[in-house]
């Protein structure tokens, strides 16, 4: 009977605590939506990580209710493993794709002929600081080279921002010593895979397609797996300069955000 009584109180214990974190994550997610719409730097991914984790604790505190009270528990046990078992695949995934990512953020080694750099967020026309950190990782790889490369600045203009990126990061660039001949702008991009659409074929239209070029990709850390792996099914093969993300709680964000895109590229594209 004590161990009965034992094991009342210890699944008293674990509901209460299930419940705890169900209404501390439904919060989370409610602080994270409305500090979305104020427009908050990382918010959207904030946002979908506090909901996911919040639904997956109700599903769970539902279920273990639905179990005490169901006429048929085999059936909610039979769910129960289920979730379990999909919760487990989905952290998997995530563990591995960190492991890729993680893996290909490191500088390749050789002369190079081109870099790019792929865009991110402006404030008006001021760089964002991921952007400066791209930036800032670009100049201190071209700048030891023997010969200057050529840089590539790519990025369109999107919401909030009254450049294009690619002209904001001329402009950093260049007053920074880099020679305007040696700064390429394409300003059409929307996207990691417009962007490197867009300059190899920006590379092709100014005569320097030849199979032996040497080209470098420079962007974030997180975002050096996928760029890269774009970049390989388009039939370039290039090296990676990973810039580091400037803050930690961005730099988590991020790795979330770049897991999830990795997935929906592997699944639907």
């Amino acid at each position: 009977m004590e161990m009965a009584s034992g094991d009342v109180r210890g699944r008293k214990k674990g509901r209460r605590f299930s419940a705890f974190l169900a209404y501390a994550s439904s919060i989370g997610s409610l602080v994270c939506f409305v500090m979305m719409l104020l427009n908050f730097p990382g918010m959207n991914i904030a946002f979908f990580i506090a909901l996911s984790t919040s639904i997956a604790i109700n599903v769970h505190l539902w279920l273990g209710r639905l179990r005490e009270k169901s006429r048929n528990p085999k059936l909610v046990i039979f769910l129960h493993r289920c979730y379990f078992v999909t919760v487990t695949i989905v952290v998997g995934c995530f563990l591995l794709l960190q492991f890729l990512i993680l893996s290909a953020a490191r500088t390749g080694e050789g002369e190079v002929d081109i870099v790019i750099v792929l865009g991110a967020g402006l404030y008006g026309e001021t760089p964002s600081k991921v952007l400066v950190s791209r930036l800032d990782a670009a100049l201190e790889y071209a700048v030891g080279k023997e010969a200057m490369p050529i840089i590539i600045v790519s990025g369109g203009q999107g919401p909030g921002e009254t450049i294009t990126e690619a002209e904001a990061m001329g402009r950093y660039l260049s007053q920074r010593g880099i020679s305007e001949a040696n700064i390429w702008k394409e300003e059409a991009s929307t996207s990691t895979l417009e962007n490197l659409v867009f300059s190899f074929a920006l590379i092709d239209e100014m005569g320097l397609g030849e199979d032996n070029l040497r080209i470098a990709i420079v962007t974030n850390e997180f975002h050096l797996y996928r760029s890269k792996h774009i970049a390989s099914t388009l039939g370039f093969n290039v090296i990676g300069v990973p810039a580091k993300t400037p803050n930690f709680y961005l730099r988590v964000l991020y790795h979330f955000r770049e897991a999830i895109a990795i997935m929906w590229q592997y699944l639907f594209k």
